[in-house]
């Protein structure tokens, strides 16, 4: 096995790297500062990197801090977390990573169903718009978004899903809109990392080309939904991960629902060895459950 640093050097690292300060770390550790500095030192020794820029203003991460913390950031967490659940006796822990829309959007709000069913597994659920290591034990298993290029893991699809062009019911009004060319004359919103975007739909449904410039431009489905409602411009969304805004009257789809592009795009992971365990294992059930019923 490779070398490791002392734990209490990767913790001191750790608690600098998140509050930007040797002072606060060493308050959270009940150290002096001085001794966080030592052992910071002692890593950098170690690993004969500079790990933080020192200066009169304060400290920030090097490039190699920033690498590093991005590795060990999560299974100090990890350790952290496995620890807390012996110590508390929890036996049945389930760790669920998901991207941020999905996880607000369409998995919290079902949440209760799952808590309901199995009131013996202890949930815990973080996101992030950065995919789960699972070498580090970061997740059991983690919800994602994109296409599917995730060699060595177990890939299973939760649903199909209709991407509409979706507004609010005051803008739908003011614009009048009712054509699929009329698009062309009103704000767009753009999503970033949609996997269905405006040009996609603009070639399924028009011959006109879609615009390439947007008046909003977003990385999260929810900040375009978001927009949306507050009358901003038209989003390109999912008309499954929209069903609160729309069941809120916050949002409606502009035309019919076959003026739409279908995708899979959102993935349940993990790896293989996973599966065995009880409590991801009534995960899965559940989550493909609710998939089908509301996707």
């Amino acid at each position: 096995m490779a070398s490791i640093p002392p734990f209490v050097n990767l913790q001191a690292f750790e608690a600098v790297a998140r509050r930007r300060s040797f002072a606060l770390a060493a308050a959270e550790l009940h150290l002096t500062a001085s001794a966080i500095s030592h052992q910071v030192a002692r890593l950098e020794s170690q690993l004969g990197v500079r790990l933080f820029e020192r200066s009169a203003h304060g400290v920030r991460l090097s490039a190699a801090g920033e690498q590093y913390l991005s590795r060990v950031g999560g299974a100090l967490q990890a350790i952290g977390a496995a620890s807390d659940d012996l110590r508390q006796g929890v036996r049945n822990s389930l760790y669920v990573h998901s991207t941020p829309s999905f996880a607000s959007l369409w998995l919290l709000p079902r949440l209760s169903t799952f808590a309901q069913a199995y009131p013996d597994i202890s949930l815990n659920l973080s996101a992030a718009h950065t995919h789960s290591d699972f070498g580090l034990g970061q997740a059991d298993v983690d919800i994602r978004y994109g296409v599917p290029q995730w060699p060595d893991l177990v890939i299973e699809p939760l649903f199909e899903e209709r991407i509409v062009p979706l507004a609010s019911p005051a803008f739908i009004r003011e614009h009048r809109l009712k054509r699929p060319e009329q698009l062309l004359d009103v704000p767009l919103i753009q999503s970033n990392v949609s996997v269905v975007q405006w040009s996609d739909w603009f070639k399924a449904h028009t011959n006109k080309r879609a615009p390439e410039r947007f008046t909003l431009r977003f990385d999260r489905a929810m900040m375009s939904l978001d927009a949306a409602a507050q009358g901003l411009g038209v989003a390109l969304e999912s008309y499954t991960i929209a069903g609160r805004h729309m069941a809120e009257g916050k949002l409606k789809p502009i035309l019919s629902l076959d003026k739409d592009v279908r995708t899979k795009a959102h993935f349940v992971v993990y790896p293989a060895r996973h599966a065995k365990r009880v409590p991801v294992e009534a995960f899965l059930s559940w989550l493909h459950g609710e998939a089908a019923k509301n996707g």
